[in-house]
C-alpha cells in the first residue's frame, strides 16, 4: 500500500510556496508557481461550491483572506472566482484551473475538506477532473469517509490519511465524539487502505504512523514544518515533510 516515490522525493509545499510579506498568497496561482519554480511538490485544498465544483482553498468559511464572507458551499463557482482577496489582485481557481497551470510539472497533494456529513460529491468531482489529468496527483482527507471515497470514486490515484494524536482540541469540537473516536490511531485503515499517512509532525513519533509506515509500508509525510525543531524531527520519524514559512 505504498506511495509512488515521486510523493516523497522532494519537500511538499504547504498551500503552494505563499509568502505573505511578497504578495504570494496561500492556494492561490503565485503560490502553485513559485512552487513549481523550486520544484517542490504543491499540497492544496479543496473545497465543494453551490454547484458542485471543486474550488481551491483552504476554509469553509470566507473572510480571513478574501474581503467577502460567508461559506464557500453556499456559492458557485463563478461567484467564487469574482471574490476579491486582501493580499492580491488574484482569484480563486477551480481544481481544473490548478491542472491547468501546473501541467504534470510537478507532483499535487490534494486534500479533500470535509464537513463530515457523508457527502460524496467533491470527491466525485474531483475523479472527474483528475480523469483527464496526466500529472502526479494524490488525494487526502481528515475524514476517512472522504478517503473512503476516494478508494471507491478515484482507485487509480494514491490516497492518504491527514491525522494526528489527539482530536480534543477546540477545531474538532464540531465533531461528535463518536466520530472523533473514528479518527483516532488510523483505525479505519484495513478499510480506506490508505497509500501514505500525513501525520502532524508535533505529534510524531506515535504508534500509529509507526505501524503504518513500518508494518504495512505506507509512506509517512510530517506536517505542517516551519521550525528547524520540527524539521530534525521529521527527518528522524517521517519520509518527508509539508512546509511553509521558509524555502528547504
Amino acid at each position: 500500500m505504498r506511495a509512488p516515490d515521486w510523493l516523497t522525493a522532494r519537500p511538499v509545499a504547504h498551500r503552494g510556496l505563499h509568502d505573505i510579506s511578497r504578495g504570494i498568497v496561500e492556494n492561490m496561482p503565485g503560490a502553485v508557481q513559485a512552487a513549481i519554480a523550486g520544484n517542490f511538490s504543491i499540497e492544496v485544498d479543496i473545497q465543494l461550491s453551490a454547484d458542485g465544483e471543486a474550488m481551491v482553498h483552504h476554509d469553509h468559511a470566507l473572510g480571513r483572506l478574501t474581503e467577502a464572507t460567508g461559506e464557500v458551499i453556499e456559492k458557485t463557482a463563478a461567484e467564487l472566482k469574482a471574490i476579491k482577496f486582501k493580499d492580491t489582485p488574484e482569484r480563486m481557481m477551480s481544481l481544473g484551473d490548478l491542472c491547468a497551470l501546473v501541467a504534470g510539472r510537478v507532483p499535487l497533494v490534494i486534500e479533500v475538506k470535509s464537513h463530515f456529513g457523508g457527502d460524496r460529491k467533491l470527491v466525485k468531482r474531483m475523479a472527474e477532473v483528475l480523469a483527464s489529468y496526466d500529472g502526479p496527483a494524490v488525494g487526502m482527507s481528515f475524514d476517512p469517509d472522504q478517503v473512503l471515497a476516494l478508494r471507491e470514486l478515484l482507485p487509480s490515484r494514491p490516497r492518504g490519511i491527514v491525522a494526528q494524536w489527539t482530536y480534543e482540541d477546540e477545531y474538532w469540537a464540531k465533531l461528535t465524539q463518536a466520530q472523533r473516536d473514528s479518527m483516532l490511531y488510523l483505525r479505519h485503515g484495513f478499510q480506506t487502505q490508505p497509500h501514505f499517512v500525513a501525520f502532524k509532525v508535533d505529534h510524531l513519533p506515535a504508534p500509529a504512523p509507526w505501524i503504518a509506515r513500518n508494518v504495512f509500508g505506507c509512506a509517512l509525510l510530517g506536517w505542517t514544518v516551519r521550525t528547524p525543531e520540527q524539521r530534525t524531527r521529521v527527518g528522524q520519524y517521517a519520509d518527508q515533510m509539508i512546509f511553509e514559512g521558509f524555502v528547504p
